[in-house]
């Protein structure tokens, strides 16, 4: 074998392992951004929620 097929094979081998961790990460980056989208959304309606109890109650929001 040549010095170029062993290269080849070495970077053929790797293609499988890259592409499973592009996977992942993008897995990763989604589950992450649906949690930031979600804590974004709780802390709107928890905001809402103390502006009524604060209206409720006579006081300043």
């Amino acid at each position: 074998m040549e010095i170029w097929d062993l290269i080849l094979d070495a970077l053929i081998s790797l293609i499988p392992p890259a592409l499973v961790g592009v996977l992942f990460w993008i897995m990763l980056r989604s589950i992450l951004r649906a949690d930031k989208g979600e804590r974004d959304a709780y802390q709107k309606i928890e905001a809402e929620e103390r502006a009524k109890r604060a209206n409720a109650l006579g006081e300043q929001p």
